[in-house]
């Protein structure tokens, strides 16, 4: 049911309620509204973060979006969408706030909702994010397996674009392995994939990667 769909049933049950006497219907009309409510609040919040990655700029609104959202989905009994809504609430403090150890609970728990739902979208972006987690704490091996089951994830999903940039990562983890040969064939897959699905955003973080690594 659209977002459109469910304002206009909540407008019939108001009629119903109100001119028909049926208070029950109320109750329906609000977890409806509820559920409008949770979508925006997640898709607002996705809209805020995209605007801090530009201009790095921290808005306050972006984790009270994700929380709200997550709340809805909590009360509506919507596990799938509760688990992609902590997972943005992670991402929240790991990127914006640079705090990966109040992170790693969120992407814990939305990693295990995902799964319960086969998610595997939000399962892809969760893993990625321990991933960066395994490697800030040193444990490279672990962040590479963690990639490895995002990219395979995102690959079976169609989410051609994230599979690039998850190879730009792993990439970087070939040359600090010293496997510089798979590491540019890493970043060649990226480039390819990124030019055939128009990601020109990614395709310069290629770029990017490529003269950082010495692999231009």
């Amino acid at each position: 049911m659209t977002a459109d769909t469910r304002i206009k049933q909540a407008e019939l049950l108001y009629e119903r309620a109100v001119f028909g006497g049926d208070t029950g219907a109320l109750a329906t009309a609000d977890q409806g509204l509820d559920a409008v409510e949770a979508d925006l609040a997640l898709a607002r919040g996705r809209l805020v973060h995209a605007r801090f990655l530009e201009e790095r700029v921290e808005d306050a609104r972006e984790l009270e979006l994700f929380e709200r959202a997550a709340e809805l989905y909590r009360r509506l009994g919507d596990a799938r969408g509760e688990g992609e809504a902590l997972f943005w609430a992670g991402t929240f403090h790991q990127v914006v706030r640079d705090d990966t150890e109040t992170a790693l609970p969120f992407f814990t728990h939305a990693l295990d909702l995902a799964t319960q739902t086969d998610d595997r979208l939000t399962m892809s972006y969760t893993l990625r994010h321990l991933g960066f987690a395994e490697h800030m704490a040193g444990r490279l091996d672990a962040a590479r397996a963690h990639f490895e089951e995002s990219t395979r994830l995102r690959r079976e999903h169609g989410f051609l674009p994230g599979v690039a940039a998850n190879l730009i990562t792993l990439a970087e983890f070939a040359v600090e392995q010293n496997r510089r040969d798979e590491a540019a064939a890493l970043l060649k897959e990226a480039a390819e994939l990124a030019e055939n699905t128009d990601s020109n955003g990614v395709l310069r973080w290629v770029t990017g990667a490529r003269e950082r690594l010495d692999l231009a």
